[in-house]
């Protein structure tokens, strides 16, 4: 079965553009056909990366969102033959909600016989509280066709409140029936990791673009492909 993925979340600047971009790759490292479309109006992170040819969804007439475009958007998901990697800043994220509902767009996308899985972010550090609410938020919105997965990002800190972590706090606990899957982006190293995967988000590169590139030296390599590994291994249980 096919697949729509939609990276949702209202907090910017917390990875969501890297969640699109791990998950168009690890598409396509099982050979599944993928378009990939941008409908951040005001950071098209995710268009800077060439080996996708992402496709920008154009929001802005005027300086104002109109949000009838998400209907191209949606015939597309329909009606082409292929997964769909739908990448949404914190600009578009309330009215592509609010489109998603009020048009019932995931029930449409079901029909035509595609899963709607929705990945949403949840980080550490000063945006845990207001990840933690996008979270829920979605999970009330989005119906019970959309599987949804979370994604704890590690990157800005631990993902703790009050000495709980994610799965043992309470908007956890109460939404744990909806929650198809998480996946963890650990946290590493500053000075090696930390450094190789920065270094890599720069860039714009993917994975395999990295063993050709001339700016990651072999153990650089070695250990983003351990990274890659943990990703799609964690992505193999959920997509």
């Amino acid at each position: 079965m096919k697949q729509a993925h939609f990276t949702l979340q209202g907090k910017g600047g917390v990875g969501k553009s890297l969640i699109s971009s791990l998950i168009a790759q690890y598409l396509r490292s099982k050979g599944e056909p993928v378009v990939v479309i941008d409908t951040d109006p005001v950071n098209a992170t995710i268009s800077g990366y060439a080996a996708f040819d992402t496709q920008r969804l154009e929001l802005m007439e005027g300086g104002s969102l109109i949000e009838r475009n998400f209907d191209s958007l949606i015939e597309r998901v329909i009606e082409e033959d292929s997964n769909f990697v739908i990448d949404n800043g914190a600009a578009s994220f309330i009215p592509l909600s609010f489109y998603i509902t009020e048009n019932d767009a995931i029930n449409l996308i079901t029909e035509s016989g595609k899963q709607v899985v929705i990945h949403t972010v949840i980080t550490g550090g000063q945006a845990i509280r207001d990840t933690l609410a996008g979270f829920a938020s979605l999970v009330e919105q989005m119906p019970e066709q959309a599987r949804i997965v979370v994604w704890l990002n590690e990157f800005f800190g631990d993902i703790v409140a009050e000495g709980k972590e994610f799965e043992e706090m309470k908007v956890y606990l109460n939404n744990k029936d909806r929650v198809h899957g998480i996946v963890r982006i650990a946290r590493q190293t500053g000075s090696t990791f930390g450094k190789d995967i920065q270094l890599m988000l720069d860039s714009k590169l993917t994975f395999d673009e990295i063993n050709g590139s001339s700016d990651f030296g072999l153990m650089a390599r070695s250990r983003l492909s351990r990274v890659k590994e943990a990703i799609f291994g964690q992505l193999k249980a959920v997509v």
